[in-house]
């Protein structure tokens, strides 16, 4: 009889942790969804975020240097020495 009765109860906790897995499962995209709300919603409060099209960026960039090149029988070597590179610009992001 005690057998028994030790059996049903783990049988018992077995179903219960069963049910919880089923329901934590089961909530899984609603929290996901919840949680992407927020952060989107955070995201807008902190400002214009970046898009392609309203987006301008302006780049310059300079090189300096020697380059030689031999060709030798079809084939190509390059050498560069003193090579100088300098970069400026601006990135603005446009309004919606």
């Amino acid at each position: 009889m005690l057998r028994r009765l030790k059996g049903q109860s783990t049988l018992e906790y077995a179903m219960i942790i069963a049910v919880v897995v089923g329901a934590l499962l089961a909530i899984n995209i609603y929290m996901k969804r919840g949680l992407q709300g927020r952060l989107r919603e955070s995201a807008d409060q902190i400002g214009d975020q970046f898009d392609a099209n309203a987006t301008t960026i302006t780049r310059n960039t300079t090189h300096t240097g020697t380059t030689v090149q031999t060709v030798t029988a079809g084939t190509t070597t390059s050498n560069t020495s003193g090579e100088n590179r300098t970069e400026s610009g601006s990135d603005v992001v446009g309004g919606w």
